[in-house]
């Protein structure tokens, strides 16, 4: 398989591409990585495979149809997964246009040059084509309490721009299955975690900003739940839908761990506790502050992934106790990994969390 993945600088795209060039048995013979390299877009995720023969990395915009009818022909690409997004839900609010820019427009040139692609393939090439797009849970809204997980068939309802714009990418990916034939997949997850995610996220900002001495800030009460997939099984399920999903057809993808988020700071606050503790001795959790709640914010999303386990077998190997401790051993691992990203400047003054 020759595969185009979009957005693979940035943190389940890195990922994914590690898994797929490393993974015994990898079904891969080349994988083009375009990523415009905007402010979450880091080569340095991948800078372990720089030599590797079946990787080649292209700089560049998903909206960009000349660069992209290039790729989808010189390298012959057999599927596309597109991860390929702005994500973080404080910056949409910030700024909605870059949001619909990339995520709605983007997505939109890249499924017509994907698609004049796919036409011209020989009938048995085109039969196995494959567009992935990855998506999020958050177009599906938000749940009470004692609301039933969102399942592929839960009304979309986004609140947030950014989530707004991720239903519209959506709509689109459908709109070309339904009307043109495009041999498209869907996935919506819940909130990843793991090696290499951006540091402006929840996890990785708590886990940094303890170690920096810094405030711990936790939205509101922190009692916004949220479901926690590691990023690993993610992938894994993503390529599992790739190869064996069918055409049409939405995955939802959840790690089956609903956390509070002050749970989820008090969590990494005692795993720091064991493994690097304070100069004075104190908790990490004496550094944790409240503050003001961010606008619209979602109070509970959950996800229902039975139809991925029962169709595909698919089955996350980490639960949040083994996940979280596997993520903050890489960050105490690679503090200059992040060093070099928070010490750059961010279109923001502040750094933001999700969820």
């Amino acid at each position: 398989m020759n595969l185009l993945v979009t957005g693979g600088c940035g943190f389940i795209g890195s990922n994914f591409i590690r898994q797929r060039l490393t993974e015994a048995g990898s079904k891969v013979q080349r994988l083009v990585n375009l990523d415009a390299l905007t402010y979450a877009g880091n080569p340095a995720n991948l800078a372990d495979l720089a030599g590797d023969r079946h990787y080649v990395f292209a700089h560049g915009d998903i909206g960009d149809p000349v660069l992209v009818n290039r790729l989808l022909a010189e390298h012959q690409i057999d599927a596309v997964v597109n991860f390929a997004a702005e994500s973080h839900v404080d910056r949409s609010i910030d700024s909605p246009e870059p949001f619909i820019q990339t995520n709605v427009v983007g997505t939109l040139r890249l499924l017509n040059s994907v698609r004049q692609h796919w036409i011209k393939l020989p009938a048995e090439k085109k039969a196995a084509f494959r567009f992935l797009h990855v998506s999020t849970d958050e177009v599906y809204g938000t749940l009470s309490p004692t609301d039933p997980a969102f399942t592929e068939e839960t009304p979309f309802a986004p609140n947030s721009p950014y989530a707004a714009s991720k239903a519209g990418s959506d709509h689109l990916v459908r709109a070309y299955q339904h009307t043109y034939g495009l041999p498209t997949l869907t996935t919506n997850c819940s909130n990843n975690y793991g090696p290499y995610h951006f540091p402006e996220k929840l996890i990785p900002l708590m886990i940094l900003n303890a170690l920096e001495g810094k405030p711990l800030p936790v939205y509101g009460d922190g009692q916004q739940v949220r479901d926690w997939l590691y990023v690993e099984d993610h992938t894994s399920a993503i390529w599992l839908v790739l190869q064996k999903g069918r055409v049409g057809e939405t995955y939802n993808i959840g790690g089956l761990n609903e956390k509070p988020n002050i749970e989820i700071v008090q969590s990494i606050c005692a795993l720091l506790d064991q493994q690097q503790p304070r100069a004075d001795g104190k908790s990490y959790t004496t550094q944790v502050t409240y503050v003001a709640d961010r606008p619209g914010h979602d109070r509970r999303y959950a996800i229902d992934c039975s139809k991925i386990q029962r169709e595909l077998g698919w089955q996350p190997r980490e639960n949040f106790t083994t996940g979280l401790a596997k993520t903050v051993g890489w960050y105490l691992a690679n503090r200059s990994w992040a060093a070099e990203i928070t010490s750059k400047k961010y279109a923001r003054e502040r750094l933001g969390t999700k969820g």
